[in-house]
């Protein structure tokens, strides 16, 4: 019955401290901090750094979009809200942090 099961053989054991490994895992490591920090971290504080640019630089007379979709012009700005004038009789105030994004002037010909 044994010509079924194979024989288990241990391996050598390691001299006592001698290194687990070759240190091709440190490799693997940086490698892939690397590619975090170029795909990921990068771009998002690139990101971020606009957007804060964007709501530093409001002032009154600017077209935006909100994170809604409402896009407006802006007639007030305080610290931390904005109102939007969305049509000729309807204003918004909102949170600055909802501005996505700021529209090249003359778009919104309607207001």
């Amino acid at each position: 019955m044994s010509f079924l099961i194979p024989a288990a053989y241990a391996e050598a054991a390691a001299p006592a401290g001698a290194p687990p490994g070759t240190g091709f895992e440190w490799v693997f490591l940086v490698g892939f901090l690397v590619i975090f920090y170029l795909m990921i971290w990068r771009p998002q504080a690139k990101r971020a750094k606009e957007h804060k640019n964007l709501l530093g630089g409001l002032q009154k007379g600017d077209e935006v979009v909100t994170s809604g979709g409402i896009a407006g012009r802006v007639s007030k700005v305080a610290d931390d809200f904005v109102v939007l004038e969305v049509s000729d009789t309807v204003e918004l105030k909102i949170q600055k942090g909802a501005i996505v994004a700021s529209l090249p002037k003359g778009t919104l010909k309607a207001i």
